[in-house]
């Protein structure tokens, strides 16, 4: 398989993965409500290629190559739209936890830079 076929593999698999269903799940409705989960889709490439071209290879001189390349996906829930007879919003998902670990980083790396 070559560079151009591993290529378009990869971008066939993402496309089946990395889809509107992905991105937004099945709806739930309840006492007058539909909520549909959201999430956030990344997805990124990288490939090289090489060759020796210096004939230094130990297989009796013939010169080496090769060449490789990769992709993946990754989901993470973002939120979720919320429907009803009066209103359509989107309620955020947000890690107060993480967000709340850097403020405090920041704060004794504040602290122990006044000290200096």
């Amino acid at each position: 398989m070559n560079g151009g076929e591993q290529l378009s593999s990869i971008v066939d698999r993402i496309r089946e993965n990395a889809n509107a269903e992905t991105v937004y799940g099945e709806p739930v409705e309840r006492d007058g409500k539909t909520v549909i989960p959201a999430a956030k889709i990344a997805y990124g490439f990288g490939g090289g290629y090489g060759s020796d071209a210096r004939g230094g290879s130990q297989n009796g001189g013939d010169s080496g190559e090769g060449g490789g390349i990769g992709g993946g996906v990754k989901a993470t829930p973002a939120g979720v739209v919320e429907i009803t007879d009066y209103e359509t919003r989107f309620i955020r998902f947000s890690d107060r936890k993480k967000l709340a670990a850097i403020a405090g980083l920041f704060l004794v790396l504040g602290y122990l830079l006044g000290r200096r």
